[in-house]
């Protein structure tokens, strides 16, 4: 077939035909005339014509909750008839259980991605989440909805009492024990985040004891604070402990939940040992 468009300023053309199969592929090359004759054409470029949307829904369906806020979803892609169209990605709907489907939260992933994390959720709640699949023409059927319980929430109380000790370049902290409440998740173990207060990037340590041991150097004033976490997420932090530059051989110092002043006194220490896991 072969149409002549007119206009010499023209970048566009349709073809319209209503017996055209959705996502079939044409041949088309565009060329140039004028009253001396025919120029060149360019390349032979492929284009197809309109998809349909997808017309079956994904398959196996899981979800798992990862913490308090967030879910994890998978899913199988469907089987699709490929002369149709073409699946560009898919959209996970999330509702909890006591609001309405239509004002679930959507998330949409692009290309051949089957699973997703759905974040932002409450603590200790039920959700349904459904899965399908969408292209340029539109969103096909749902899979059926999975359930999911979201893991308690983390720990509300910040760690307390926290007091430090430093001896031979390392720097002693300790702190008393979090307690979960009922309705939270268990404390696993604590992260202690410091840094350099000149700097900003954090360096972390999990440990599940009360106490932990820092190699770090006295040139520097160090910003150090404390968390515990659980399998709900990480719990309410301490207040941030300002530890100075340190010109004796020892030195201690305490920092409360409510105030990040500290104080100083050239008094000897304990060491105390115990293992620490680095996650940096």
């Amino acid at each position: 077939m072969q149409t002549v468009v007119a206009s010499p300023d023209a970048a566009r053309y349709v073809f319209r035909n209503e017996s055209l199969p959705p996502f079939s592929p044409y041949e088309v090359k565009v060329g140039v005339y004028n009253n001396k004759g025919e120029g060149s054409f360019s390349p032979v470029t492929v284009v197809y014509s309109a998809e349909e949307e997808p017309t079956r829904a994904p398959t196996t369906v899981l979800a798992r909750s990862i913490s308090a806020s967030d879910v994890e979803v998978s899913w199988a892609p469907p089987w699709e008839n490929q002369h149709k169209g073409r699946i560009q990605g898919y959209e996970v709907r999330c509702w909890r259980h006591d609001e309405k489907e239509e004002n679930a939260k959507r998330i949409r992933t692009v290309g051949n991605q089957t699973s997703t994390k759905v974040s932002n959720l409450r603590g200790n709640a039920l959700y349904h989440l459904a899965v399908r699949a969408y292209n340029t023409a539109g969103t096909g059927p749902s899979s059926a909805a999975v359930n999911v319980t979201t893991k308690k929430p983390p720990p509300s109380q910040p760690p307390g009492n926290i007091v430090w000790n430093s001896s031979d370049s390392k720097i002693i902290l300790n702190w008393d024990q979090v307690k979960a409440l009922d309705n939270e998740s268990e404390v696993r173990g604590y992260k202690v985040l410091y840094r350099w207060n000149r700097e900003s990037s954090t360096s972390v340590i999990e440990t599940n004891k009360t106490s932990v041991e820092l190699s770090l150097p006295f040139n520097e004033d160090y910003i150090i604070e404390i968390k515990p976490f659980s399998d709900g997420g990480d719990g309410s932090s301490s207040e941030q402990i300002r530890i100075p530059k340190i010109s004796n051989a020892y030195a201690r110092g305490s920092g409360s939940s409510t105030s990040s002043a500290c104080t100083l006194s050239a008094l000897s220490t304990i060491m105390i040992s115990l293992t620490a896991r680095s996650s940096l």
